[in-house]
Parts: structure tokens; C-alpha cells; sequence
């Protein structure tokens, strides 16, 4: 017979988290929203990357490599609000708010969340869910995990365009609160929760106050 699970042994196994439930709820908003708002779809789908091109005549999109569940390595899509090649000497760094590579519209687009609009793309090849910790780049992911040892955990679930550690924290909040951010979502995820926090994130894109201050969620 196998002995009783001790505390240690508990903790290295942590439950497996629900997910049934969020591929079938993106699907249905996703469609719902493209249906309802299909007029500002197109009107931020031409004015966005006409914007990004008049400033600097540089290219409007920009893909990174970043890790999904299981440690699957994907690409994102977004909107190019930094200026061009901006990593092409210092690699890859820790997102800042005062940031001097980012551009004018790119700050204008980050105050809203809208540099993140292309990842629809991956929301629909199901790369990404709509609420979940935010995919990270391999070469920060392997640094973070160096001090955090629970930082892999977040791969147990699909990544998120939006979550806890997003409408809760700052741009620039440190990898270890958005890690205890992203720990408390996925012990806590429900069809329920997602909504709340999607409903906040329109909110928050809608009013440009993302990341003005950090709230607290319990």
C-alpha cells in the first residue's frame, strides 16, 4: 500500500487545474465579440498600422518566441511599439514604464493594451486563452526560474492574453509578484473569475489606466 501523501509530497504534485471549461467560453466570446464590434475591428485594424508606418516608415508588426502550456514554444503577434531593431544590442529585458526605445504611438497603444490586438490571431489557433499568466520569452523564463523555483508551474495552464498579474499589477511589477499573481489565478480559475477579469480589462483598455497603480487581489 502506498504511504499517505505527506505536505512536501503534496506541494511537488499540486493539482491538476479545471480547464474544460475555457477553450469552449473563448470561442463563444471571441465570435461574439468579432460579430458585435465587427466596425472597430476594422477601424483599428487600418488606423493602427497606419500610424505605426507614418512614424518611422518601419514595420508594423513584431513576433516574439514565447512559451506555452507544457513548455510548448509558440509565436506571439503584436503591434510594433518599440522602434526598430530594438533588441538588437541589448537582447532580450525586462519591460519598463519609462522605457526610452518605446515610440509615440507605441506608448499610446501600450496605454490601452491595443499593441496586444494581433494576438486574436493566437487566441483563435489556440496558442493562447483569453485570461491566463502571460507567456514568457524562453531566455527570461530560464532566468526567472533560477530564483523562483516555482516559475515553471505557471506552464501548467494555457497562457492568457489578460490576467490577475495584468489587471491587478503594473507593467513593470517584479517577476516574483507577478508570479504569486499568476500562482493565485491558477489555484483560483473559474469560467467566473475570467469574466470578472475581462470585463476589467475592457474597462481598463477603455479608460488608458492600465498599470496606473497597483490593486490588490485576494
Amino acid at each position: 500500500m502506498a504511504p499517505p501523501p505527506t505536505p512536501e509530497n503534496r506541494a511537488s504534485r499540486p493539482n491538476s487545474p479545471n480547464e474544460a471549461y475555457k477553450r469552449p467560453l473563448d470561442l463563444v466570446i471571441l465570435f461574439a465579440a468579432h460579430v458585435a464590434l465587427a466596425p472597430l475591428w476594422l477601424i483599428m485594424w487600418l488606423a493602427i498600422p497606419l500610424a505605426i508606418w507614418l512614424e518611422d516608415r518601419g514595420p508594423v508588426f513584431y513576433t516574439q518566441l514565447r512559451l506555452g502550456k507544457g513548455g510548448r514554444t509558440f509565436k506571439v503577434y503584436k503591434f510594433r511599439s518599440m522602434v526598430r531593431d530594438a533588441e538588437e544590442y541589448t537582447g532580450a529585458v525586462w519591460a519598463a514604464d519609462d522605457d526610452p526605445r518605446i515610440t509615440k504611438v507605441g506608448k499610446l497603444l501600450r496605454a490601452r493594451a491595443l499593441d496586444e490586438l494581433p494576438q486574436v490571431i493566437n487566441l483563435w489557433k489556440g496558442d493562447l486563452s483569453l485570461v491566463g499568466p502571460r507567456p514568457e520569452r524562453p531566455g527570461l523564463a530560464a532566468e526567472f526560474a533560477k530564483e523562483l523555483p516555482r516559475f515553471s508551474e505557471r506552464l501548467r495552464v494555457r497562457p492568457g492574453l489578460t490576467g490577475v498579474a495584468q489587471v491587478y499589477g503594473r507593467y513593470a511589477t517584479r517577476p516574483r509578484d507577478k508570479l504569486r499573481y499568476d500562482l493565485l489565478y491558477i489555484r483560483k480559475m473559474s469560467p467566473q473569475l475570467d469574466i470578472k477579469l475581462l470585463f476589467m480589462s475592457v474597462w481598463l483598455t477603455a479608460t488608458g489606466h492600465w498599470h496606473d497603480s497597483e490593486k490588490h487581489f485576494r
